[in-house]
């Protein structure tokens, strides 16, 4: 068993009017290596001033831990099968909406990795299956995780040794 924390700062702002939902969502996300991240409330859910666009939000770093989960996952993978990948980049997009019990939450999350590497598309897909199957965050969470690979064949001028 693992322990993970993250700690949320926040402070009000005394010339904000809380009681009137006036006021600021920015607060701090810390990480026990030290790491700190400015996060807000997204402008699509809290309109701006009191949502910082420029800031991090919770969707978002849903979006993020299940695709950086999914890459983590397949690369180890893919080191086990004797695969070679050489850069992995996703273009990972969340829906935010109501879900089928009326509440809104983040209802699907679709992975698009494009992946350098020296596999064919059919070990390509195996490995995506298996990644998905085994991620942590995709395993604790509800939401409709897909993934769509981006296949492109490797660059034989890439290729070293």
């Amino acid at each position: 068993m693992s322990n993970y924390v993250a700690e949320i700062e926040w402070t009000a702002n005394p010339e904000e009017d809380f009681r009137s939902g006036r006021y600021s969502r920015v607060h701090e996300i810390c990480f026990d290596n030290g790491l700190s991240v400015r996060a807000s409330a997204s402008p699509g859910v809290v309109p701006k001033p009191y949502a910082d666009p420029t800031a991090v939000d919770p969707e978002e770093l849903m979006v993020a831990a299940l695709s950086s989960c999914h890459m983590l996952s397949f690369l180890d993978l893919a080191r086990r099968a004797g695969v070679t990948v050489l850069a992995y980049h996703d273009a990972a997009e969340g829906i935010l909406e109501k879900s089928a019990e009326g509440r809104v939450a983040l209802t699907k999350v679709t992975l698009r990795p494009r992946i350098d590497c020296d596999a064919d598309r059919a070990t390509l897909d195996e490995l995506h299956h298996k990644a998905h199957d085994v991620c942590f965050i995709a395993n604790s969470v509800r939401t409709d995780v897909r993934v769509e690979p981006v296949f492109e064949p490797a660059r034989k001028e890439a290729r070293h040794g």
